[in-house]
């Protein structure tokens, strides 16, 4: 495989290989080192790249892989899912904060989600990832993925509607 069919393989996906990393080690740094080491790896690796049938997966599946080896080396578990930056100038402060404060709150409810539903929740509700692509890049059947993405809704639902109603069921 040439350099130009290399980058036309493998360049279109790698901002959701920084994304992933970014949403696994936090740190944008980091993150930019994993995106550059997983390349390093998909190059020196580019004449097996065609056996694959999904290179995308491949690779998403080897920057999981990576991000959580980092972490393993450095014992961390502060892992924080990104969430966007969208802000509409429109919405009056109050709300504004009462939106942060709801955000937070979600990501804290998500951080305490099982690794594999809050990689699940990442894949399908942030990167828009399909059941069968999120099968794959975890090694899990599609139907598993769906029921760990529906139980991990269901607990993120259930533990904001008990915080709306200050624990009155």
């Amino acid at each position: 495989m040439r350099q130009k069919e290399f980058l036309h393989t493998v360049l279109p996906f790698k901002d959701k290989v920084f994304r992933l990393a970014k949403r696994l080690l936090v740190s944008t740094d980091e993150a930019e080192d994993a995106t550059q080491e997983l390349y390093l790896k998909l190059w020196k690796n580019k004449n097996k790249l065609k056996q694959y049938n999904n290179i995308e997966a491949f690779a998403m599946t080897m920057t999981k892989n990576y991000c959580l080896d980092q972490l393993k080396a450095k014992r961390s578990n502060n892992l924080k899912l990104v969430h966007s930056n969208y802000k509409d100038h429109t919405i009056s402060l109050q709300r504004d904060i009462e939106l942060k404060d709801s955000v937070r709150k979600v990501h804290e409810l998500i951080e305490r989600l099982p690794e594999k539903q809050k990689m699940i929740i990442q894949l399908r509700d942030v990167e828009n990832y399909e059941y069968e692509e999120i099968g794959k890049i975890l090694d899990l059947q599609p139907t598993a993925v769906r029921v760990a993405l529906s139980r991990a809704r269901k607990t993120i639902r259930e533990q904001l509607i008990k915080q709306h109603n200050y624990g009155i069921s």
